[in-house]
């Protein structure tokens, strides 16, 4: 299971919860797996159309901030896949899948009509340990149907290297050329390898930023502690990322770890 599949995660907005009903997703390197009730509506918007629709549904990786329509009552039940993890699973969905949220039938997915999202998403607040036990016996033999190849294995040993080497470096560190590795990891993952370090490297600073809750941020000192050459570098990498100012950030604490928490 841990091979492909990160964690699983719920939430759930009842009558009484207050908050923002527009929360942004920032970029992600991951897909996630949302299921939830067949009439429950959902809703992503970037630039572009906002893409809708009812039900179950992937989240593929995205470079871009999506707006989530989050003003209705509403239950889900998430899997985060490992980076990569679509390929083995041959995952087949409209092409590009970067930047895409697509409706799927989860029986005909994992080729099983045991299973029972109504009442896993009943159960999934009271009985989380069950929960996650009945989604490994579900997903188990759909997973053990995975293929591997030699794009994967040169993908898997690079993203345990790409949080702390240059990728300038990756050839040397993999034994093979930098070609090589750019094309099983865009072949794999549809990111390049700049895409990838810069959506991990997003995702450390709103963490960062996510435990500043409620302090004045110093951004110099930001910069220095994610080795940004300076400040104002810094500034153009957050508002090209998440589409707003490092000031305007702070003051709305408009992304989905604000409004709901750190799910790590």
């Amino acid at each position: 299971m841990a091979k492909y599949v990160e964690c699983y995660w719920f939430l759930e907005k009842e009558h009484d919860d207050v908050g923002n009903n527009h929360p942004k997703l920032n970029p992600d390197p991951a897909a996630h797996l949302i299921l939830a009730d067949a009439k429950q509506n959902y809703q992503y918007s970037q630039d572009e159309a906002p893409q809708k629709g009812k039900g179950n549904h992937w989240i593929f990786p995205h470079s871009k901030t999506f707006v989530m329509d989050h003003s209705q009552l509403f239950l889900v039940v998430g899997i985060k896949f490992r980076v990569g993890s679509l390929y083995s699973l041959n995952i087949n969905s409209p092409q590009p899948k970067m930047d895409k949220v697509v409706n799927i039938d989860i029986n005909e997915l994992i080729q099983s009509e045991s299973f029972n999202v109504p009442d896993l998403l009943a159960k999934a607040a009271e009985y989380p340990q069950q929960t996650c036990d009945v989604l490994d016996e579900w997903l188990l033999p759909w997973l053990l149907n995975s293929y591997e190849d030699k794009h994967c294995e040169l993908v898997r040993r690079a993203l345990t290297l790409l949080a702390d080497t240059p990728i300038a470096r990756m050839g040397t560190a993999l034994h093979c050329s930098q070609r090589t590795i750019e094309r099983s990891f865009l072949r794999v993952t549809d990111l390049t390898l700049k895409q990838y370090q810069s959506m991990v490297q997003l995702e450390e600073i709103l963490n960062y930023l996510y435990q500043l809750e409620g302090e004045s941020v110093n951004w110099a000192d930001v910069a220095t502690k994610f080795k940004f050459s300076d400040q104002p570098h810094l500034i153009r990498f957050l508002k090209s990322s998440i589409g707003t100012t490092p000031g305007e950030y702070v003051r709305q604490r408009d992304l989905a770890i604000d409004v709901y928490g750190n799910f790590e």
